[in-house]
């Protein structure tokens, strides 16, 4: 459920903090003031597409904070655990910033995340069921997504098994399309790859080995330089015959201090000096001696850094700018290569293949529609219930299983579903989408809510002003069962109904006030005195009179009593 909502430079509102509890929280407020404002940042929160618009006018950005808690084993906590992200203390907060440059920060629990993350996660959430959630309704293809989320365990495992093996036979499929229509390019293509890898792989390259054999090759080309060099070192450190050497010479500045070095401290230092230059001298010496042993001349090695580097460079120049990139590029071709010499067989075992896929697909694609039927009656029967409570006690409800071809495999089975009503007895049974009237589709789809919110785990649930266009004893209906989802999950709702607003156990109040020159939106907690003056508001608009203040306590009290009625049901 969502414990807290901190909202900032957002639309018209520049500071909001709120604080919500469980049950049946209503917002309520003129047209206007930003009530579906709060809405639209905690549809952010879930995911929700952000734009630079949402952005407060004169503000860098606006910056959205929400802590939910969830019991310990629902699925959010499972989708934090799939994604790496810590929950120990019981409380998940999310947190998104929109800039005026259109950049989007979100985070979970600290953790950065990409949008879809977040929206991957929101669907754990969050719920938030708008007037435009109603064309779902209206587009057949969504009808089979709506069937399958109350489908259940065994539906879902089913469905799982099917989308596994389609995606295998999509694969032999694709493989068998693309032999038969670009046989000669797949042989090409294969014999290339052969070639290349084959190429690589007998060159036997190492990461850095041109910079290696490069400096070997310098060594050799430059072997008279070098030698020259390095006799003249060690000549000038160890002398000769005709000249003494500078090691000889520091090493007698060094004796010659020694005797003085513990007269004065900087005599000391002078000695010190002498012998670390005298021991540098001497490594110094002893490096060159052991430079000079180690070279040697020897042509045929030159001949074969050559030979070894050109076959570098012809590489290079064909598959990659350095050893490491070629060896990159390898993987790449042996894995294609791999993929492609599975299927390379005769056309008879891959239409084996093929047809034996077919036949687990078929096999498959029949159980999931067996079980569809069947979830599809409990649906029907679930929804006759909701929908007598909702005052369309006479609608017929079907699910309707639209003829396919056969072998027709989609990646959700082998069904075409459509939902179906008969608002009034005496008519044809006929498409919802194109008969239902927008208050039937209201209450159908609250029906829907109703049934689901036990389902799918769900914690919080928004209505965003489903209720419009309904009034009387439906309102009253609609009131009621909004309640009823509430004994489940967390439901905020934005309601004008006075009805709706009286079942609830928290209300709120959203206004919108000028102050300078800029409008920002307020909410604010109503006690049961208050909420008796905006229910009498909700009833008579401007004018309030002692009898809607009447009016007002008496569905105050009429809808304690139904909350009463409902808990001892």
């Amino acid at each position: 459920m969502l414990q807290e909502l901190s909202i900032k430079n957002f639309a018209i509102i520049a500071q909001l903090d709120v604080e919500f509890e469980n049950g049946m929280t209503v917002l309520t407020g003129e047209t206007g003031a930003g009530k579906s404002i709060i809405i639209d940042a905690v549809g952010l929160l879930a995911g929700g597409r952000g734009s630079q618009h949402f952005v407060r006018t004169g503000a860098d950005k606006a910056v959205i904070q929400g802590a939910f808690v969830f019991p310990p084993d629902g699925q959010t906590y499972h989708r934090l655990d799939d994604l790496g992200i810590d929950h120990d203390d019981g409380t998940v907060i999310l947190q998104r910033e929109i800039y005026r440059n259109g950049r989007n920060i979100c985070r979970v629990n600290g953790m950065l995340v990409n949008t879809n993350t977040l929206k991957t996660l929101g669907e754990t959430i969050v719920d938030i069921h708008g007037q435009n959630e109603h064309q779902e309704l209206m587009q057949p293809d969504k009808h089979l997504r709506l069937l399958d989320e109350f489908g259940g365990a065994k539906l879902k495992a089913l469905k799982t098994n099917y989308e596994s093996t389609y995606t295998d036979y999509q694969h032999l499929h694709h493989a068998m399309v693309s032999r038969n229509t670009h046989q000669k390019e797949w042989a090409q293509r294969l014999d290339m790859l052969r070639f290349q890898v084959k190429e690589i792989e007998d060159a036997q390259l190492e990461p850095d080995e041109e910079t290696n054999l490069s400096q070997q090759r310098d060594r050799l080309m430059n072997y008279q330089k070098i030698n020259t060099a390095l006799q003249e070192g060690m000549s000038a450190l160890n002398g000769d015959e005709e000249l003494t050497g500078a090691l000889d010479l520091s090493g007698q500045a060094m004796n010659a201090l020694a005797g003085i070095a513990d007269l004065d401290p900087e005599f000391e230092q002078l000695h010190e000096s002498l012998q670390t230059a005298y021991y540098a001298l001497q490594d110094a010496a002893g490096d060159l001696s052991k430079q000079a042993d180690l070279l040697e001349w020897d042509d045929n090695r030159l001949d074969e850094i050559e030979q070894r580097l050109n076959v570098i460079h012809q590489l290079k120049r064909k598959y990659g700018d350095s050893e490491q990139q070629i060896l990159n590029y390898l993987d790449t071709i042996k894995q294609e290569l791999a993929d492609m010499e599975v299927t390379e067989m005769d056309a008879g075992d891959l239409e084996g293949q093929l047809t034996q896929k077919v036949a687990e697909l078929t096999k498959l694609g029949t159980q999931l529609t067996t079980e569809r039927k069947r979830v599809a009656q409990k649906l029907e029967t679930a929804i006759k219930h909701e929908l007598s409570d909702l005052y369309m006690a006479k609608t017929v409800f079907q699910v309707h299983f639209n003829a396919t071809n056969d072998q027709q495999f989609f990646a959700t089975g082998m069904d075409d579903v459509e939902f179906y009503i008969q608002p009034n007895p005496g008519e044809e049974i006929r498409p919802l989408a194109k008969i239902a009237s927008g208050g039937e589709l209201s209450r159908l789809m609250l029906a829907l809510k109703t049934i689901f919110s036990k389902s799918q785990g769900v914690t919080s649930i928004i209505f965003d002003e489903v209720d419009t266009g309904v009034s009387g004893r439906v309102a009253q209906a609609i009131a009621e069962k909004i309640s009823g989802i509430a004994s489940d999950s967390q439901v905020l709702c934005i309601t004008h109904l006075p009805q709706v607003a009286a079942m609830s156990d928290h209300h709120y109040f959203i206004a919108k006030q000028v102050k300078g020159d800029r409008t920002e939106t307020h909410i604010k907690k109503l006690t049961q005195p208050a909420r008796v003056k905006e229910l009498a508001r909700m009833l008579a608009g401007t004018t309030i009179t002692e009898l809607t203040l009447e009016h007002a306590q008496e569905l105050l009290e009429m809808a304690a009593h139904q909350k009463r009625h409902q808990v001892t049901e």
